[in-house]
């Protein structure tokens, strides 16, 4: 199976825990229908992302990432790329890279949809379709910041950072509901 078509039966069997998610998954599967090559950072004027929101198995936690572009706190997460098989594997790929983290968990279905046009760097002015997955970390590991990144931080589900974009707050916020 391609990564698209995975993205596509993804998004088909995820059961939105709302209106406006549904209305994304359907913005994001007409995408997918019309772009067969949705799910590259080529493709214009969208494409699908993968992202990871790490928590913390021993405390109401989220490690957060500085990003190196935008400069806010966001949750890990990037492209796809062409060894990526599926969604959950490129987002936790993609949060092994950022974080330094090893022995990650994933839940495969994902947590959110996010649609935020970037402002800055290579994609600026194309609209990234995240799709966004709970990482849980193992026990004890130590992460590393990378040059993706100015920092990485451990926050508190009450200790956010104030200037939190709101859908990373959302994020949180149904990994803890």
């Amino acid at each position: 199976m391609s990564l698209h078509a995975d993205a596509t039966a993804v998004l088909t069997g995820w059961d939105p825990p709302d209106a406006a998610q549904a209305e994304l998954r359907e913005h994001y599967l007409k995408y997918l229908a019309g772009h067969e090559d949705g799910m590259w950072r080529s493709s214009r004027p969208e494409h699908l992302t993968a992202s990871a929101l790490v928590v913390d198995p021993s405390a109401p936690r989220v490690l957060l990432t500085l990003h190196g572009v935008v400069n806010r706190w966001l949750q890990l997460g990037g492209h796809c790329e062409p060894g990526d098989t599926t969604l959950s594997t490129a987002a936790l790929r993609e949060a092994t890279e950022e974080s330094g983290l090893t022995g990650l968990r994933i839940d495969p279905q994902p947590l959110q949809l996010s649609r935020h046009e970037i402002t800055a760097g290579g994609c600026r002015g194309t609209f990234h379709l995240d799709v966004q997955f709970r990482v849980t970390a193992a026990a004890g590991t130590t992460y590393v910041v990378s040059e993706e990144s100015h920092d990485l931080a451990w926050f508190g589900v009450e200790d956010l950072p104030a200037d939190l974009d709101h859908a990373v707050s959302d994020l949180v916020r149904r990994a803890y509901a």
